[in-house]
This record gives C-alpha cells, sequence and structure tokens, in this order.
C-alpha cells in the first residue's frame, strides 16, 4: 500500500482496510494468526508517520508500505510456525516500471505457471511470487517488460501478469479475469473496477481467452506499485499485437481519477481515503 502526500502537506492512505482484510484473508488460508483491522491500520499509520520526511513531494511519488506477517521458532517439521511477527516497513518509491507512464509491453508465458486452482495464488504471499522469477527473466532478457500468465489448466485463459490485475478494453466493455481463487484480489484492481464503472463503462469479470486480446482495444494492468499502466503490445506465440494508448486513452482516464483521489485532487465521495495525523 502506499501513502501519499497532498498538496496541503497532509498524508493519507488508501482504502487501508481493504489492505487489511486482505491480509487476514491470507493469513487464514496459510494457517497464521493476523492482526486486527484497527491493529493493522493503526501500524501503518505510525510507519508512514515515523517516515513523514520521506514521502515525496505531491506528484513525485508516493511512500511504498510493507505490511509483512512471518511465522518463525524453532521448528523443523512441517507444520505453523509456532510464534509470528507482524511488522510494517517503507520505502519512498517513484514508478515501478523503468518505462514510467510508456506503455508497457509484455510476454504471453505457456510455458511456466504462477498459479493453479486449489493453490494459493489469491493469497499474497511469498508462494504468489517465487515461482514467476524465471519467466520474469526471462522475458526482460528478451526485452519486454513483463509477463502475461495463463491459466495452468486449459493454458488459454488470461490470468494477471506477475505482479498486477491485467484489463482489456473493447468498445464500451472493459473486461478482468474473475478472482476464482488463482488470482490475486488487488485493491486497485477492486477500485478501477467501480471508477469504470461510474464513468459509464460495462465492466464483467469473467474467463477471458488469449484469443480476445487480437480484437481489444486497449489493454492496461492495475495495482498498488504500477497504479493504472497502459499496454502498449503484447506477444504471444511470436505474432505481436498492439493497443491503443496515450494521452486520449481510457486507461489514462482512469488513471487520472484514481491518483486524483489518492492525492486529494479529486473529492474523495467513497469515503477510501484515510488522514494520518
Amino acid at each position: 500500500m502506499k501513502a501519499y502526500r497532498k498538496e496541503d502537506g497532509q498524508l493519507v492512505l488508501f482504502r487501508p482496510d481493504q489492505n487489511a482484510i486482505r491480509l487476514q484473508t491470507g493469513a487464514e488460508r496459510m494457517c497464521m494468526p493476523s492482526p486486527s483491522i484497527d491493529q493493522f491500520i493503526d501500524a501503518v499509520k505510525q510507519t508512514a508517520l515515523a517516515n513523514k520526511r520521506w514521502v515525496p513531494p505531491p506528484g513525485k511519488g508516493s511512500l511504498y508500505i510493507r505490511p509483512l506477517l512471518v511465522g518463525s521458532g524453532p521448528i523443523l517439521g512441517l507444520a505453523p510456525a509456532p510464534e509470528y511477527t507482524f511488522l510494517v516497513f517503507a520505502s519512498p518509491v517513484g514508478n515501478y516500471f523503468k518505462e514510467g507512464l510508456a506503455p508497457l509491453n509484455l510476454y504471453v508465458e505457456d510455458e511456466f505457471h504462477r498459479a493453479t486452482p486449489g493453490g494459493a495464488g489469491g493469497v499474497k504471499a511469498i508462494s504468489n511470487y517465487a515461482p514467476v522469477l524465471k519467466a520474469i527473466s526471462r522475458a526482460k532478457n528478451r526485452g519486454f517488460s513483463d509477463v502475461l500468465y495463463l491459466d495452468s489448466v486449459n493454458k488459454k485463459n488470461l490470468e494477471e501478469v506477475s505482479s498486477c490485475n491485467i484489463f482489456i478494453l473493447k468498445g464500451n466493455i472493459i473486461s478482468t479475469p474473475a478472482t476464482s481463487g488463482t488470482i490475486l484480489a488487488g485493491i486497485t484492481r477492486k477500485s478501477i473496477i467501480e471508477i469504470a464503472s461510474d464513468c459509464g463503462f460495462q465492466v464483467e469479470e469473467r474467463a477471458i481467452p488469449v484469443d480476445e486480446l487480437l480484437e481489444a482495444d486497449e489493454v492496461f494492468c492495475t495495482g498498488t506499485a504500477v497504479v493504472v499502466a497502459p499496454v502498449g503490445s503484447i506477444t504471444y506465440r511470436g505474432k505481436r499485437i498492439e493497443f491503443k494508448t496515450g494521452a486520449q486513452s481510457v486507461s489514462r482516464e482512469l488513471y487520472s481519477t484514481l491518483v486524483g483521489i489518492q492525492t486529494g485532487l479529486i473529492k474523495d465521495n467513497k469515503g477510501w481515503t484515510v488522514e494520518i495525523n
């Protein structure tokens, strides 16, 4: 999650209760105890305040905050840890991808998979990220920004990118893969679905065959780190498919609205932002 500095200097968080709920849900799946929602939010606020001088000026970045729940203790057997530590660390950040707001070039991976049905793909845990390192390294060595994964059963439906969710636009319809256990339920994803609906788009959460990329007008990614990142091209089985990007794109409109709410430039009528005092 992130803390932002508004024009008046006030620090704000974006939907921290949703992060707290996601941690609780993930912890339950991984057989771990978890802090209450109030404990979680209080810890995040304290960390942000302690690092207030490191929060970049408005428009220059944000303070990236990483709440972490880790098990430890003297145990060698395969069992839940005897003790747990909840900690929060933070770092000032700029853009996640070196391209900034420039379009991403994705590679569709059909050899490696990041998640399987019945696994922990819907949990924000290390088990969600370790499997993708090999695929990311290979793709970046070939000049791509990141990897787009397919479902592991049929190898034909879009799932998500290594660290963010994916959306496709065709006409007035915005589609994103449904969260059915293999896809992380991103808070930015959830927010963009609501913002897009408010803007008059028809939003669908469903299975999306990879072939639908051929007909898509736009493709974009969402996540805490990337916010809303436009995709300029996707390469699948040697075929490069290009999409509309730029100042007049829908993804840029959604990005501007979301960031405006997060940074206080647009009035928050949804109660999503929380001031840190």
